[in-house]
């Protein structure tokens, strides 16, 4: 049963660092079992290494990372007559950056070796690049929706 009322998205305050609301969203998203502390720290040193390696602002390295890993379509399941089709939909920009943030993390999360500010920083820089495993995701993601595109006039 569908909701009466969509509830209205709650406004982030910028992170203490840098005044940027999309990377304290990020931030919130590293974090584990409440340690927002740490997650920050984590990001920041990150950040770091990337400046160091890169000699470029980390903001834009980070901008690039999730521009590249951001997908624009997708495939939703649609039952039509006890059928389940996958319907390619574009995905909103909330949602963008949500996917790519979760890729980004859970791709630098399963790298090998390392502390994961460097897993992070390795990770964003390929992003950037536009390598990497999250960005791959993406690639996987719009093929999907691609071979799925016969079915987009069942859009609901």
């Amino acid at each position: 049963m569908p909701r009466r009322y969509r509830p209205e998205r709650r406004q982030i305050p910028p992170d203490p660092k840098y005044g940027r609301v999309d990377v304290q969203s990020f931030i919130n998203r590293v974090m584990k079992n409440g340690k927002k502390s740490v997650a920050a720290r984590l990001v920041y040193q990150a950040f770091d290494i990337i400046a160091e390696k890169t000699g470029e602002d980390p903001l834009k390295v980070f901008e690039k990372a999730i521009k590249n890993a951001s997908p624009i379509m997708e495939v939703r399941p649609r039952r039509v007559g006890g059928a389940t089709y996958q319907i390619p939909m574009e995905v909103p920009p909330h949602r963008q950056f949500a996917l790519a943030c979760r890729w980004i993390i859970h791709a630098a999360r399963a790298r090998q070796g390392k502390s994961f500010a460097e897993k992070l920083a390795a990770e964003l820089m390929d992003a950037a690049r536009g390598q990497g495993a999250a960005v791959r995701k993406r690639e996987e993601t719009h093929r999907m929706a691609e071979a799925n595109r016969a079915f987009a006039h069942l859009r609901f």
